[in-house]
């Protein structure tokens, strides 16, 4: 009869398959650490809006996807932000219209969202709440009577119109809804403002409760023109919105917070 051997483990054996799996753990961890901070510096951030300066296009509590990719890479791209090289690699200007995110200009730590009204060589100028660009009146249809709250659960009430920046280097128009409060304020009577080259002119949906290019100053909440360096990223998607009107611990309240009608909603 043959025999066969029972081979014992040793206490030896049982510290190296526990090393074995604590190696095969960590570099697991690694993997997905380093696809995530791929995926977050060449495609795809996420971003929460904290403010209400895009309502309506976007409502405090807001989740977005930002497609990094779509103007280049900045070191403002990179976690961190290294000061490795100038500029953006490759260069690609941003459209007119569009809803980006960047860092702010008087402290490059915060980021920034709003729409893109001026690129360089344009003209922009606001008169009794009129927005021209390049000395023509921007149309703005009205839309009715608009209430929101913004991060200070203050509620706003004004008026909706539906404005129609002409688009640029061969793109449609864009068409958005913007809110007024009123046609009075230096946001609404503003010098002719010229975008110089390598910078673009923001401003914030929410009209009168923006703190955007219109803003020169010297003040630690002016804006001015915002280098294209600065440029993070083309925001595309709303992919979750929470309403947060209750303290996070009633968590019944949580089903009815979520405006289930924004998700995954695309930005105009």
């Amino acid at each position: 009869m043959e025999k066969t051997d029972d081979m014992a483990s040793t206490p030896q054996d049982g510290k190296q398959s526990g090393k074995d799996a604590l190696i095969e753990t960590v570099r697991s961890l690694a993997t997905v650490v380093l696809v995530v901070v791929a995926v977050r510096t060449f495609l795809w951030e996420p971003f929460n809006i904290p403010s209400g300066s895009m309502i309506p296009t976007l409502q405090v509590g807001d989740y977005l996807w930002v497609s990094k990719y779509s103007y280049g890479y900045s070191r403002f791209s990179l976690p961190l932000s290294p000061n490795l090289f100038e500029g953006r690699i490759p260069d690609r200007v941003p459209h007119r219209g569009d809803v980006a995110v960047f860092r702010f200009t008087k402290d490059t730590s915060i980021d920034y969202v709003k729409r893109i009204i001026g690129l360089p060589g344009d003209h922009i100028q606001v008169r009794m709440g009129q927005l021209y660009l390049n000395g023509t009146a921007v149309p703005c249809s009205p839309r009715g009577d608009y209430a929101a709250v913004d991060e200070r659960r203050t509620r706003m009430e004004g008026a909706l119109c539906h404005e129609t920046l002409p688009g640029s280097a061969g793109a449609a128009p864009v068409e958005h809804d913007v809110l007024r409060l009123t046609n009075e304020g230096m946001q609404n009577d503003t010098p002719d403002y010229v975008v110089p080259p390598g910078y673009f002119f923001a401003m914030g949906d929410n009209r009168d409760d923006s703190a955007d290019s219109r803003f020169m100053g010297d003040g630690k909440e002016d804006l001015g023109f915002v280098p294209m360096e600065n440029l993070v990223g083309h925001a595309g998607m709303i992919f979750f919105s929470v309403d947060a009107a209750y303290p996070i611990w009633q968590f019944w309240e949580w089903p009815m917070e979520i405006r289930w009608s924004r998700l995954f909603m695309l930005i105009h």
